[in-house]
């Protein structure tokens, strides 16, 4: 007997694959997310990505105050049946951990969602992702994008009763705000990763 092929393990069901199905599916591509009922498989990811995500959880992490944050990596949020995304930074409720077995965190356990735009994703996490994280409630979203080899933060903040974000600035350089706590990152800092 011969192995199920690629196309037929990935094949939606009718309606569409849901939020579950994600820790059921054999042979998934790590990070593979659900959006709108459809697997969307992640590419590898280049050198600017990694640099500027570790750049952003260690300074993110120094400053969440511990007993009420914490910062996550690769876990998916779920937002809805069909909806799975899995933003490339999280900051959480520190109260939303389970157990170490855990795979995804809940919409509403969700303070901060972080993109960092990849060519593949540039429609993804401009347009598609953050109306989901709005939708869901979740009130800080930040975009970042590539200028010149540094990193441009968009930093956007949930009116929530349309359930959209507002922009709140553009930081070049360094990005200061006071929510979802005080934060002081140097982007610059990219440069010694």
């Amino acid at each position: 007997m011969s192995a199920e092929p690629a196309y037929e393990r990935f094949r939606p069901p009718p309606g569409g694959f849901t939020a579950e199905d994600l820790d059921r599916i054999p042979g998934l591509p790590p990070h593979t997310e659900l959006i709108d009922g459809s697997l969307v498989f992640v590419s590898p990811q280049k050198l600017f990505h990694m640099k500027t995500l570790r750049l952003l959880e260690q300074a993110l992490a120094r400053s969440a105050p511990p007993e009420r944050f914490r910062v996550r990596r690769e876990m998916s949020v779920v937002l809805g049946p069909h909806q799975r995304p899995e933003p490339d930074l999280i900051v959480v409720s520190a109260d939303a951990d389970i157990d170490n077995d855990q795979t995804w965190y809940p919409a509403d356990a969700v303070s901060l969602a972080v993109e960092v735009v990849s060519p593949d994703s540039w429609l993804r996490d401009r347009e598609r992702k953050p109306q989901l994280y709005a939708k869901a409630g979740i009130p800080h979203f930040w975009r970042v994008e590539e200028a010149d080899g540094q990193p441009t933060v968009y930093v956007h903040e949930l009116l929530e009763a349309q359930r959209v974000y507002q922009p709140i600035g553009i930081f070049h350089g360094r990005v200061k705000v006071s929510t979802p706590f005080e934060l002081d990152i140097d982007l610059t800092e990219i440069d010694r990763l």
